[in-house]
């Protein structure tokens, strides 16, 4: 099953309900829709099936590749019946594209401008039309399968590990967890591993977290940055057109939460991995760093980028979550989310699958976006939280509500 018929499959009853009110649906089809990304090789995209075994692969190159290599969490794997401590692993990830292989990217500027209301506006402010540009290019380069990247990791102690990573898979998109080192390294370092051989520098962040401490798993849309998402104008409007704005108050309270709990942080998005450099650029604006994880699938039309946010997120989070605690088992979790989505529902399925790792859940109610009436109801949190303690779940308008609620978290 493709990774878009999965995502259909996952659609609830509720996100369908709400996709409908908020006519999704006709919004989608005034979008373009499709584009061709794969390269233009069909040997590449069909041995890019085969997997890490492909036998086809060919190394990306300066000259012909453009690559992105994703921030990640490395974590020493924690062993039933093993006392002592393991090599330190990390989920390496990269994303490949065609490089110079542009289309011409006018018409969709265009028809997402006339989408959102903005095609008389666009003509005359210079500054919106490049934006619109530089977030929509990476839905419109080509992506690259069948290519694979050798990554050199500079392990504190001096030594350097290379450790080859690929070839990537029909989506352009390279991911294997690697083994980097077996050194007592500190909780909270930062390594910054990078390509090998190649010129201008494309590196990554790698974090180190040890198996004991906290983490924050905290959504992004509509928790820490106003998007929209139960709108689809919204959503394409915040997302292309606008600067990117934090949810007031936010920025404040991740600060406390940091001064307090001094967690690793993970952003859990159902935004495609296209997004990555807008979302990322954003978070190091105004919140700590951390491993942002998205959609691991590229969209090849802009209507199935509304369907990334409102179809199967339910679904998709929880199995991004259950990732994150085969990581850090031991952890101790703050849980983050809104009222937009399905975050109470998805962070209600983690804390009564894994008992005792989720220790608190803090959800924003949105009251700033049409269509939330039901969303916000009490009914619902009390059906989505129904057998949690109260004192594990909170609902808020004001982040300032819970300062006090994480000072008592140990």
């Amino acid at each position: 099953m493709t990774s878009v018929l999965r995502q259909k499959a996952q659609e609830t009853a509720d996100e369908r309900r709400q996709r409908n009110s908020a006519s999704f649906p006709s919004i989608e089809k005034k979008l373009p829709l499709r584009w061709y990304r794969r390269s233009t090789s069909i040997i590449d995209f069909v041995s890019s099936m085969l997997g890490q075994r492909n036998p086809l692969a060919q190394p990306a190159s300066p000259r012909e590749n453009i690559v992105w290599l994703l921030d990640n969490t490395a974590y020493r794997p924690v062993r039933r019946g093993i006392r002592s401590a393991q090599p330190w692993h990390a989920e390496m990830i990269a994303c490949v594209f065609v490089a110079g292989d542009r289309e011409d990217i006018g018409k969709f500027v265009a028809s997402l401008a006339d989408a959102i209301g903005l095609d008389g506006e666009l003509g005359k402010d210079e500054t919106v039309k490049r934006r619109i540009r530089e977030r929509l290019q990476p839905f419109l380069d080509k992506i690259s399968p069948s290519r694979s990247v050798t990554i050199e990791i500079p392990v504190p102690h001096g030594e350097k590990r290379q450790r080859k990573l690929g070839p990537t898979n029909d989506n352009g998109i390279a991911s294997q967890t690697l083994p980097i080192g077996d050194h007592d390294i500190r909780n909270g370092a930062v390594v910054k591993p990078y390509l090998k051989g190649w010129d201008d520098m494309v590196s990554m962040e790698t974090r180190f977290a040890s198996p004991e401490g906290w983490l924050v798993i905290s959504d992004i849309d509509d928790t820490i940055k106003y998007t929209q998402t139960s709108e689809p104008t919204g959503i394409l409007r915040t997302t292309f057109a606008e600067e990117p704005r934090p949810i007031s108050g936010m920025p404040q309270f991740y600060s406390h939460v940091q001064k307090h709990l001094v967690p690793s942080w993970f952003y859990l998005s159902a935004s495609p991995y296209n997004l990555y450099p807008f979302l990322r650029q954003f978070l190091r604006s105004h919140y700590s760093p951390g491993t942002l994880i998205l959609r691991d699938f590229s969209w090849m039309d802009l209507g199935a980028l509304l369907k990334s946010f409102t179809q199967g997120t339910q679904a998709y989070k929880v199995d991004r979550m259950e990732k994150i605690y085969q990581w850090l088992p031991r952890r101790k979790v703050l849980c983050v989310g809104d009222s937009t989505q399905s975050d109470p529902e998805s962070y209600a399925e983690i804390y009564k699958k894994y008992p005792g790792w989720v220790q608190a859940i803090f959800i924003r109610k949105v009251t700033d976006i049409a269509h939330m009436e039901k969303k916000n109801s009490d009914e619902r949190f009390q059906d989505a939280f129904k057998g949690i303690p109260q004192h594990v779940w909170k609902v808020f308008e004001k982040p300032e509500e819970l300062h006090k609620l994480v000072e008592r978290l140990k």
